[in-house]
């Protein structure tokens, strides 16, 4: 193997998709191998276990290193396969084009279905194209780009796992719903869903971990028939959820907004919930936030569509499959599908009748993922790039 190092070119965080992704690629690079990661930006760390940080440190002052020791010139990485991320159209970031290996590799989650013939050009130029989901390769094979491959995300199932809770809050029934806010998430869905499910049930609580370091998108919401105004930020750029679900008929009593909270906080706060409710209108990946919960052993609802279709199987959450198209300035082919309302609530009404069934289904999910940890996933992305090697 010629390959020395494998290049990370997006920011590590523990606090957000892509971060974590590159996070739990760099952790499981060096204790598994096949060589070491090297990452050129520096980290976001909201609350890393200092030891991880400290076996991680040498890695990111290298590649940090070289960025600065070649500003002019770009890196090149004689010895190095470089993980190029993608945004929604195909591009690289702008540090990314200034990064070279021995061979290339884009990744990407990419939302929209219609592939442009630039987008298709930009990509032809990569070693290889990996996607986030099989919906993803199959948009992309429609298109008629070839040297793709699939290759899912994974979840911690050290930390994110079967667990006892602790009955906080007490005495209620606990609605879970997480991942950055805007319309193709489908928060507004939520809050709709859970206003009336709530009418019924007044011991339910709606807890969200839903802030969005991205205002643009955030404000996509008001697309929705449900929602007519983005919440507001905050001095420090913090959208001001809670006021905003209030204000659109959830009364402070029944809801928890969780604000920016580190990944490693995060299970003993699913381990609370009853059932967790995902409604995206797509998913170019397989939903980070819902693959964490279904670890949890968390009931989990989940859309049909797109990257939630590789998540879901016979008896392992709630596939809301009352669907239509939603041809929205967002995706004109027909891709993206919105969830009716009713269909959610049903979702609700049967998980808060039936604790034994929502048990077994929490059971399965955390069944179902763990055959998805990054411990397994990291080697098949090392196999699905191998022969570049």
């Amino acid at each position: 193997m010629d390959t020395q190092r494998i290049g990370i070119t997006w920011q590590v965080s523990d606090c957000h998709g892509w971060g974590i992704f590159g996070l739990n690629l760099a952790r499981n690079l060096l204790e598994q191998g096949p060589c070491r990661p090297l990452m050129f930006t520096p980290p976001t760390f909201i609350d890393l276990d200092m030891a991880v940080q400290e076996t991680l440190a040498p890695c990111f002052r290298e590649g940090i290193k070289m960025i600065a020791d070649h500003q002019e010139t770009g890196v090149f990485l004689d010895k190095s396969v470089v993980l190029h991320s993608l945004n929604n159209v195909f591009r690289p970031t702008a540090l990314s084009v200034r990064i070279t290996g021995r061979a290339n590799v884009g990744f990407v989650f990419f939302e929209s279905a219609d592939i442009q013939p630039d987008a298709i050009e930009r990509v032809s130029r990569l070693d290889r194209l990996l996607v986030g989901s099989t919906w993803n390769l199959e948009m992309c094979r429609r298109a008629g780009m070839e040297n793709v491959a699939f290759v899912s995300q994974g979840v911690d199932t050290e930390i994110f796992r079967l667990g006892p809770r602790q009955g906080v809050p007490s005495g209620r029934f606990v609605v879970y719903s997480g991942g950055k806010l805007e319309y193709r998430k489908g928060q507004d869905l939520v809050l709709e869903a859970f206003k009336r499910f709530r009418q019924k049930h007044p011991d339910s609580v709606l807890i969200t971990a839903w802030q969005n370091s991205w205002a643009e998108t955030a404000e996509t919401v008001v697309v929705s028939p449900y929602i007519s105004v983005p919440p507001r930020q905050d001095e420090a750029g913090n959208l001001r959820i809670e006021p905003w679900a209030h204000a659109h008929g959830i009364p402070g009593e029944c809801f928890v907004d969780l604000g920016w909270t580190a990944n490693a906080r995060l299970p003993a706060i699913l381990r609370e919930a009853d059932v967790a409710v995902f409604p995206s209108r797509c998913e170019g990946g397989t939903n980070l936030c819902a693959m964490e919960a279904m670890a949890c052993g968390v009931p989990t609802i989940l859309t049909a569509n797109t990257g939630h279709l590789d998540l879901i199987e016979d008896g392992n959450c709630y596939p809301v499959t009352d669907q239509k198209p939603c041809f929205d300035g967002f995706d004109k082919t027909g891709e993206w599908m919105e969830a009716s309302v009713d269909g959610i609530v049903d979702s609700l009404e049967r998980a808060y009748a039936d604790t034994e069934d929502r048990k077994r289904r929490g059971a399965n999910g955390a069944a179902t993922l763990k055959n998805l940890s990054w411990q397994v996933q990291v080697p098949a992305l090392v196999e699905a790039i191998s022969d570049l090697f």
